[in-house]
């Protein structure tokens, strides 16, 4: 028979056990047509820059999960990405906006050509609700590394700044829209667009703070 000592320790050890295996992120496999699952080595490559060098303890890999699934509730963050079309159906908007108002949060990264699709999409979500931009002073700038002009710009497309773009349930950033940056491209394996270490370095940094701002709000 244990001890009361023994088993508060083994309380504590399978709660930090419990902890440990909720540190992991998950991609958003949506409908529409578009490539959800674009860029490929991305994530796996910023889990592994974020475990080494902000503390996380993530797993190597990220799962995958689907809109309208209550799986999603198990991820504290979920991605998104691609270049073209985004539908909701209204299962999926709900359970999406009850996953995101219930302490969960959704990075989606424009990889060129899905803003024009995803923004009405959103309004399913969130029908009283509008993207705002982040200010260069917001906190998710600074949790790791230190981006005081905001968002950084990886790839050019449209000669346009970067936009880091929110919506927020009162104080809490919920959903974070990146445009005209690309972060994931610049996450991805350096033979794949053959960036400089440099820019690979900046989107793999604030990629990083994402994931801290998440774990740590």
């Amino acid at each position: 028979m244990l001890s009361l000592k023994k088993y508060l320790l083994l309380v504590l050890f399978l709660g930090c056990c419990q902890f440990l295996a909720a540190q992991e992120i998950a991609l958003l496999k949506y409908n529409g047509g578009g490539d959800w699952y674009a860029n490929p080595t991305s994530l796996p490559n910023l889990i592994n820059f974020a475990n080494n060098n902000i503390g996380t303890h993530l797993k190597a890999k990220p799962v995958t999960v689907t809109p309208e699934n209550s799986d999603i509730f198990q991820y504290p963050f979920v991605h998104m990405t691609g270049h073209g079309n985004v539908i909701f159906n209204d299962k999926e908007a709900e359970n999406l906006r009850n996953y995101l108002l219930s302490g969960g949060f959704l990075h989606i990264d424009d990889n060129y050509g899905m803003q024009q699709y995803l923004e009405k999409e959103l309004k399913k979500i969130f029908p009283e609700k509008t993207l705002e931009e982040l200010p260069a002073t917001h906190p998710i700038f600074s949790s790791a590394f230190n981006f005081p002009n905001g968002l950084p710009k990886i790839h050019e497309h449209d000669n346009k700044p970067p936009q880091a773009l929110g919506i927020f349930d009162a104080n809490r950033l919920v959903l974070l829209f990146t445009v005209e940056s690309d972060l994931g491209d610049g996450w991805e394996s350096p033979e794949v667009h053959n960036d400089p270490e440099e820019v690979r370095l900046k989107a793999l940094q604030m990629g990083a703070n994402i994931l801290k701002y998440v774990f740590e709000n």
